[in-house]
């Protein structure tokens, strides 16, 4: 896909690998629509895109709210009078043991709210928002159509994780499963799955922190933003790339 002048959703654009993916994609002329809940954030990240040459607008909407989904994509087709690309890359955390069992006695569980709360936004989200691009995307009659969906390699299971890394999973399942669906109309999927990406969240370890993560890394690096940003256009640009993941992750995994 040439992504001068296409039509490109980003969800959770508002800060990190969001805005990172959204300001690269609009450097190409892409026209983006930046989805998130933090209206300030997304004014930074339109202006970003802005800079970097492509249209932005901004647009409020919970990922896990149907509702609102429907509503936001038909915002943005109205808006832009076409949606040619989507990137699913908002997501949450609420991290905790299965079951913490410790001198003889259940000291605390994983809650059902702590599970659903992530599975809503990183699971439920990304089956929503994917649901509703390829609708307008045929519905618009667009020649071709591209959605990206942020993994992690936590997929592979993250100690603490139990929901993400089932979340994280499931987006990976259900890009293999679109590829196949949607081919016939040319829409193409793909998946990133970063590893230990230097966002806000790394920086405010502390350096003690950090510095065993960077250890665990065989190029004993983080990760920056752009580099997932990259290799979310990649699967934009390349014609043949359906339905696999790409594994920025420094050789962690």
């Amino acid at each position: 896909m040439d992504l001068n002048d296409k039509v490109v959703v980003v969800t959770g654009a508002g800060r990190g690998l969001g805005r990172a993916i959204a300001e690269n994609l609009a450097g190409q002329g892409a026209r983006i629509a930046c989805v998130d809940l933090n209206e300030e954030d997304l004014r930074d990240t339109v202006a970003r895109c802005e800079g970097a040459g492509g249209e932005a607008k901004s647009y409020l909407a919970n990922v896990a709210r149907e509702d609102e989904v429907t509503a936001l994509f038909d915002e943005v087709a109205a808006d832009f009078g076409a949606v040619h690309g989507l990137v699913n890359n908002a997501g949450i955390t609420r991290d905790g043991l299965l079951i913490k069992y410790k001198d003889g006695e259940v000291q605390s569980t994983m809650s059902l709210q702590q599970w659903q709360a992530v599975i809503d936004v990183n699971l439920t989200g990304v089956f929503l928002c994917g649901r509703e691009a390829a609708r307008r995307m045929l519905e618009g009659g667009v020649d071709e159509g591209v959605i990206v969906n942020i993994s992690s390699i936590a997929r592979q299971g993250s100690f603490g994780q139990t929901n993400y890394a089932a979340a994280k999973a499931g987006v990976v399942a259900m890009a293999e499963v679109w590829a196949r669906e949607l081919a016939r109309h040319n829409i193409r999927t793909g998946v990133v799955a970063p590893g230990t990406i230097n966002t806000d969240m790394i920086a405010a370890m502390k350096p003690e922190a950090r510095d065993r993560l960077v250890a665990g890394v065989p190029l004993k690096r983080l990760g920056e933003p752009e580099h997932i940003a990259r290799s979310v256009r990649f699967i934009f640009e390349n014609d043949y790339f359906t339905g696999r993941v790409i594994e920025t992750d420094g050789g962690l995994r």
